[in-house]
């Protein structure tokens, strides 16, 4: 079925979708009226029904939504039970946290190599993941096609990395370099994470607070 364009801020929301489906099935909620569902996430029943509307029919009138296949559903849209992919590129502080405790496969996600230059770490294993030299990641990438490559190298080398994930033909990048990647002209999608900018946010809205 093909879908009507959807915007950003739906998609964005998705994920609160499964998350707070997902919390419900776990207390053994089986069914929920969308104006529960809106009051629980800070939105208005409206709000929910449009936004699932985007993506076909869910739910009945008088009954409401069905907890366990409406996460079901969520979860087929965005894409987790589609095997997708990983390898994270730099295994510093940063890279060496996400492999050890961002559970990738909730999302859908196997994360299957990491990469970087560092003699001391190139052969061993961090949680079970394999660490390559990053003069192998084209090779890796041609014998193993990758869904997104995660960005934790330093800044200096974003670009770089970023531009050799494209031509492999990776389809996603997550970017945890707090740099704006330059990747004009291509299908890769890029899903940029800045720490600071969110901290600031607070800390704007903690000032503006009486």
């Amino acid at each position: 079925m093909k879908r009507q364009k959807v915007s950003n801020a739906v998609i964005r929301r998705l994920p609160r979708y499964y998350r707070h489906l997902t919390d419900l099935s776990q207390t053994g909620v089986q069914r929920i009226s969308s104006s529960a569902l809106g009051m629980a996430m800070n939105l208005t029943a409206s709000q929910i029904r449009q936004d699932l509307s985007c993506f076909g029919e869910f739910g009945q009138q008088g009954y409401g939504y069905n907890v366990e296949s409406l996460r079901n559903e969520v979860a087929e849209i965005l894409g987790m039970t589609r095997a997708h992919t990983a390898i994270i590129l730099g295994v510093g502080n940063l890279g060496r946290a996400l492999i050890e405790n961002f559970h990738f496969d909730r999302g859908g996600f196997r994360l299957t190599a990491a990469f970087d230059v560092n003699p001391a770490l190139i052969g061993t294993q961090v949680s079970g993941v394999p660490i390559y030299p990053v003069e192998e990641l084209e090779v890796y990438l041609k014998e193993n096609p990758t869904s997104v490559g995660v960005l934790t190298v330093p800044q200096s080398a974003a670009n770089d990395m970023a531009q050799r994930l494209v031509q492999s033909g990776v389809k996603g990048i997550w970017n945890f370099t707090n740099l704006e990647l330059h990747v004009e002209d291509s299908n890769t999608v890029v899903e940029d994470v800045h720490f600071a900018d969110s901290l600031l946010t607070l800390s704007y809205l903690i000032s503006e607070a009486p």
